[in-house]
């Protein structure tokens, strides 16, 4: 019983801010993408492509 409930509150977990900023840069294509999704992130520009 005890799995069960702690895997299902692992499913419903909100990840941290950051989790989801290594995630943004994560995703970067090359090393160009990598430095803008940097400076975006230096900004306070939390991975929504601005």
């Amino acid at each position: 019983m005890f799995a069960t409930l702690k895997r299902t509150a692992k499913l419903l977990r909100v990840p941290t801010q950051a989790e989801r900023d290594l995630a943004y840069l994560n995703e970067a294509g090359d090393r160009y993408d990598l430095e803008a999704r940097e400076r975006n992130l230096g900004r306070g520009n939390r991975g929504l492509g601005f």
